[in-house]
């Protein structure tokens, strides 16, 4: 039972979208017996207000905070402290709040790289990342240290060499998306496809330009069969939805904010039967 002593921990974005963070963490948290000490909310936190509210964080009894689109960098100058993974990621997702103390972290990159190496060994893969903000920060993060060759590709190419520069890695316009062929294994970390989103019927990459050699992962979830799964379905290419990083990611940020392992099964289950039901 909820009380006065339940610490919350809370989710923000702008706009936060159709958040499944408390379907995940709230089936965790009843599971591992920690539902009466812990809740999971989200909040549409707007960029003007980000330190106002992170100032609220330090004297309140929110235990940690989600952070997504668009303040996963922004966030970084308002902590105390971040963790050397999320430093060098250059993005946070995840804070955790100790009496005040404020510390980042990132779990993206494990979401991005876990259902990867679940199905193909990353080391020497041609890998197509499409995106260069922090979620396309985080699979390249992930896809380097286990060894893949990486080409970003972006419609601001600036930004795709900068962050080429920083991981030592290659990059690309998109206007030579169809160079995406030649990858093992394509990523979408742009909102691309994203339910809600200016984009929402679209795809990064066209039908024509995917095989059925290729992994193609979408970090969007919502659908969850964007129009790029279809179109990689079709095409005979194997397909890992935006669900299984996001779970990996919330598996992994779960140990971070209740100090207990996730419960993963039935987080997974939680999630996969609310996504059926919208259907």
């Amino acid at each position: 039972m909820i009380s006065s002593d339940t610490k919350p921990c809370v989710g923000i974005g702008y706009p936060i979208f159709k958040s499944l963070g408390p379907i995940i963490h709230n089936a965790g948290l009843k599971a591992a017996g920690l539902d009466d000490k812990f809740v999971y909310i989200s909040l549409n936190v707007e960029p003007s207000k980000l330190a106002q509210f992170l100032d609220f964080v330090r004297t309140s009894n929110i235990r940690g905070v989600t952070v997504t689109l668009p303040h996963k960098q922004n966030v970084m100058p308002l902590l105390d402290k971040i963790d050397p993974t999320a430093q060098e990621i250059g993005a946070v997702n995840t804070i955790v709040n100790d009496n005040g103390r404020l510390t980042g972290h990132n779990t993206d990159w494990i979401g991005a790289s876990q259902p990867m190496k679940k199905m193909i060994d990353l080391k020497s893969k041609k890998v197509a990342v499409i995106g260069a903000g922090g979620a396309a920060k985080a699979f390249i993060y992930g896809l380097v240290k286990n060894g893949a060759n990486v080409t970003i590709y972006n419609r601001t190419v600036d930004k795709a060499q900068n962050l080429a520069d920083k991981f030592g890695c290659a990059f690309n316009s998109l206007e030579d998306i169809q160079s995406v062929s030649g990858a093992d294994i394509i990523c979408n970390a742009s909102s691309v496809g994203f339910s809600g989103a200016d984009q929402a019927d679209q795809s990064p990459v066209a039908e024509e330009f995917i095989n059925s050699g290729q992994i193609v992962f979408d970090a969007v979830y919502s659908p969850l069969k964007t129009k790029l799964l279809k179109s990689a379905a079709r095409a005979g290419a194997k397909t890992i939805p935006g669900t299984e990083m996001l779970l990996h990611q919330g598996y992994a940020q779960f140990k971070l904010y209740y100090q207990v392992e996730a419960p993963k099964n039935e987080m997974e289950n939680a999630l996969l039967e609310y996504l059926d039901d919208e259907r």
